[in-house]
């Protein structure tokens, strides 16, 4: 799994918008003590909503669909995935014995080898005349790789933080949640 931030985000955004919600600007000390003092206050009282102007954009890569279906709970949030159509036609000629590279490494070998198994089935399938891929990635396997372009605003990071990183939280969204919250620290 691999994580990289493609924005640099910036805080005087929140700032612009809590100032405006208080008509304070004349106040602003271009991200001094007084502006950050006023953003610990905001966020001590719960007036979050001024968070949601700040947004974050990360590259994430080499994750599972199983880990997708968790990250696309997170509603408010855009998600740009790559196509699944583009790579069955890079499994439809890749050899089976690399057929590993299209699964995550994180998973014990008897799902891997399960996993193996269900690429050969789709495979033939792939290459059986016109194929249908759109019935075909029904048959894919949850630790299927993928990737996406993920935005999300401060205040819903905060949220998909708070619950990913508990132990509760499934080990792969989990281990995601880590790698963001280590990248931004």
């Amino acid at each position: 799994m691999k994580v990289k931030l493609l924005n640099k985000p910036d805080i005087s955004i929140i700032i612009e918008a809590t100032r405006t919600c208080y008509d304070s600007m004349s106040k602003s000390d271009n991200l001094g003590e007084k502006d950050l003092a006023l953003l610990e206050k905001i966020i001590d009282s719960k007036h979050e909503s001024v968070l949601e102007h700040m947004v974050f954009t990360f590259k994430i890569t080499d994750i599972s669909r199983a880990c997708l279906q968790e990250l696309a709970r997170h509603r408010i949030a855009s998600y740009s995935v790559k196509s699944t159509r583009y790579t069955l036609k890079e499994l439809r000629d890749t050899p089976d014995n690399e057929l590993e590279k299209f699964l995550i490494e994180d998973i014990e070998s008897i799902v891997k080898s399960s996993a193996i198994d269900s690429l050969k089935k789709i495979k033939m399938m792939l290459n059986m005349p016109n194929p249908d891929m759109d019935k075909i990635k029904y048959a894919l396997p949850e630790c299927y790789k993928t990737e996406l372009v993920w935005t999300i605003n401060l205040r819903s990071l905060r949220n998909f933080l708070k619950l990913r990183l508990s132990i509760k939280a499934h080990q792969e969204i989990r281990k995601l949640a880590y790698e963001i919250y280590t990248y931004l620290m």
